[in-house]
């Protein structure tokens, strides 16, 4: 039993001594020849819980032993030089025996505006859908986009994280820092919660971070509370850790900034039968976020594109709502649909929006544009634009009772979002904003259960109501023949956006009477 006893307290020792290694080190600048210069004062260095600030000469230490990846809040002014794998390299394993970090002098043009690349969901599962996001997401933007930053929001992979190194590969090509935040899909399969993202560490680093730039502070944070045995086995939450660091860095951030809170599960529940965010860890969150006046929200998980306006209903009490983007997926519908000639699924989400990836821009004010961009876009159809896809039929009865209308998507439409149409530019009328599936992915559906063989590998959503779906009844009493609508819809953050369609009205004679014997 001594022996044990004693064997047990010398493997505690050294599982503390391990720990104890990445407690202190220095912030060092980049000099002009490549090696480490000065030491920089006043940057903050943290474990995820604890903060430490930089001393004179750049040195920083934390009251050991460290909970996780340490890492360093890269300040404005400032750039992180990038590992071998091309990512940041803002981070160490905590039980690293080297724990200084350089930072590179950056003129970060606090005058302009900040472009952020923002990914949702890449949720590759195999080495073909690592093809497919490489070729329908990153690709694309390779030829040229304005980021200065990018964030995947969770989900990187679908479970299979031997993955991470291919898919990392694919998105380090576009040349920005890129920040990422775990997912339910990112978890280390059948662990507990405290070492669920045992995986996602040693490739991402630390699940709780801050990053600053002159325009924005951003905060990223693992908000999947892994539960192990049940149905699902996870719910959307946050650790005591993370509270606590929450509470030691907030107070220091500037208020004329936009605070940026990065997570993968959504804020909101989802679910009618149970909370799929902790109620009480939800309150936590906006008692810390209400007073500072510029805060967005981004999070991913849901495979839909939708904005949320937390309120005093839902227990916000900051001056104004709470804006929570929920991102739409890379993946789209985790990579389902027909292949188009590239072999590429269509991959359209549940809510008809096309898969893709959202552009944050911030201006210098902290104020904030937001806008999705379809991975894919059809040329030569005029019905199916970047800003939102049309579905009308093709023909109607002329004299027709006018039951039937002309829908807009409108990706990025918000409930105070003005959508009108027009036939054969004629005056312009308001549509109705409805709570309804898309009818172009219902007749998706409806093909798929027609087709005598599948039409796709996986064949596309099941269409579900849309957030963002308008709809004007097409009159039926002009002339016979082809009839042309436009529809505008005018964007809150990128102004008036135009789709166009038409449909043919039909003269027909009515059905003989029957004859009575």
């Amino acid at each position: 039993m001594r022996k044990a006893w004693w064997i047990a307290v010398v493997l505690l020792c050294t599982v503390s001594g391990h720990a104890l290694a990445c407690t202190a080190g220095s912030v060092l600048e980049r000099g002009s020849d490549g090696g480490a210069g000065r030491g920089l004062a006043g940057v903050r260095v943290s474990d995820g819980q604890r903060l430490a600030v930089t001393d004179a000469g750049g040195r920083w230490r934390l009251p050991g032993p460290v909970r996780g990846p340490v890492f360093v809040i890269k300040p404005p002014g400032h750039a992180v030089p990038a590992r071998a794998g091309g990512l940041p390299d803002f981070w160490r394993p905590a039980g690293a025996a080297d724990c200084d970090f350089t930072l590179v002098p950056a003129a970060d043009a606090a005058e302009a505006p900040l472009d952020v690349l923002v990914f949702a969901d890449p949720q590759a599962g195999s080495a073909r859908e690592v093809g497919y996001y490489g070729a329908d997401v990153v690709a694309p933007l390779q030829a040229g986009h304005p980021a200065r930053l990018g964030i995947t929001l969770g989900d990187i992979a679908n479970d299979d994280l031997s993955l991470y190194p291919a898919i990392n590969a694919w998105t380090t090509r576009l040349g920005v820092p890129w920040l990422h935040v775990a997912g339910n899909h990112d978890l280390d399969a059948g662990a507990a919660d405290a070492g669920s993202l045992q995986t996602y560490r040693g490739v991402y680093g630390p699940d709780s971070f801050a990053w600053e730039a002159p325009q924005a502070v951003f905060i990223g944070l693992d908000d999947v509370v892994a539960t192990p045995g049940r149905r699902p086995a996870y719910i959307g939450g946050l650790r005591e850790d993370q509270f606590a660091f929450l509470q030691a860095y907030l107070p220091s951030v500037p208020r004329d900034r936009l605070l940026v809170l990065m997570l993968h599960i959504p804020l909101f529940d989802t679910s009618a039968d149970a909370a799929t965010f902790r109620p009480e860890d939800r309150q936590r969150l906006f008692r810390l976020l209400e007073p500072f006046p510029q805060v967005l929200v981004l999070s991913g998980h849901r495979h839909v594109l939708q904005h949320r306006f937390h309120a005093g209903g839902e227990g916000w009490r900051g001056k104004r709502p709470l804006h929570e983007f929920n991102v739409g997926a890379a993946s789209g519908a985790f990579w389902s649909g027909v292949a188009d000639a590239a072999g590429i699924p269509d991959a359209s989400m549940a809510d008809g929006t096309p898969n893709g990836h959202a552009l944050l821009r911030i201006g210098v004010d902290g104020e904030y544009a937001l806008e999705w961009v379809p991975a894919r876009v059809p040329v030569g159809d005029p019905a199916f634009t970047a800003a939102m896809r049309l579905h009308a039929p093709r023909t109607l009865r002329r004299g027709a009772y006018p039951a039937w209308g002309v829908y807009a998507n409108v990706f990025m439409g918000l409930e105070d979002t003005r959508v009108e149409f027009r036939v054969d530019e004629g005056e312009w009328r308001p549509m109705r904003k409805v709570s309804a599936p898309d009818p172009w992915l219902s007749t998706e559906n409806a093909r798929d259960d027609l087709a005598a063989q599948p039409r796709g590998f996986d064949r596309s959503p099941e269409a579900a109501p849309s957030t963002h779906l308008w709809r004007g009844a097409l009159p039926t009493s002009l002339e016979a023949g082809e009839h042309g609508v436009e529809v505008r819809a005018f964007d809150r953050w990128r102004g008036e956006r135009r789709a166009a369609t038409t449909y043919r009205l039909v003269e027909l004679e009515p059905e003989p009477e029957p004859r009575i014997p």
